[in-house]
């Protein structure tokens, strides 16, 4: 298994792989990395992020990507109206996706951002704790956690399932 700093450079490189909608800003016949990008001003296109973060940085296009403070307070909101060990559906590069976003943020506003995404991870997080310490992933819940979520519960399952073994031994 990835420790946690894999596992996040894995997700964030398929992250910057995806293709992502952009806006050029003007006519542009571009070799980006061995990748060649042409468009007309005005004109929409899909390529991949990492290709799209390097031409946005030159200002030749803007990145049309989905703003991630209204889907951080939508996941908020459905977190809250769950039951107590009952886990809204986040899609499962949601973190990755809104450090990104965070990233083009001034201070203050990801300053604001981050405390609304440390209240869903804490009441996420106590959740999957409670959830994992019960019973074993299953496929409905499986869906509902991002990959950061999957190896915390898998993680937390495992160190439970070891500390009862110490406790009872193989009985059960």
């Amino acid at each position: 298994m990835l420790n946690s700093t894999d596992l996040s450079k894995v997700h964030n490189t398929g992250f910057e792989l995806e293709d992502v909608k952009v806006t050029f800003l003007h006519d542009i016949k571009i070799n980006v990395a061995g990748v060649d990008v042409e468009g007309k001003q005005g004109e929409i296109l899909n390529i991949p992020r990492w290709v799209a973060n390097v031409l946005e940085y030159e200002k030749h296009v803007n990145i049309e990507d989905t703003d991630m403070i209204v889907e951080l307070k939508q996941a908020t909101v459905k977190e809250n109206v769950q039951g107590e060990f009952e886990l809204a559906t986040l899609e499962p590069h949601f973190y990755v996706r809104l450090l990104s976003y965070m990233k083009k943020l001034p201070k203050d506003d990801c300053d604001k951002v981050e405390s609304m995404l440390n209240s869903l991870v804490r009441k996420r997080q106590g959740k999957i704790i409670h959830l994992a310490d019960s019973s074993k992933l299953t496929a409905d819940l499986n869906q509902k956690l991002t990959l950061e979520e999957r190896s915390f519960y898998e993680k937390i399952y495992n160190t439970s399932i070891d500390f009862k073994k110490q406790i009872l031994g193989d009985k059960k």
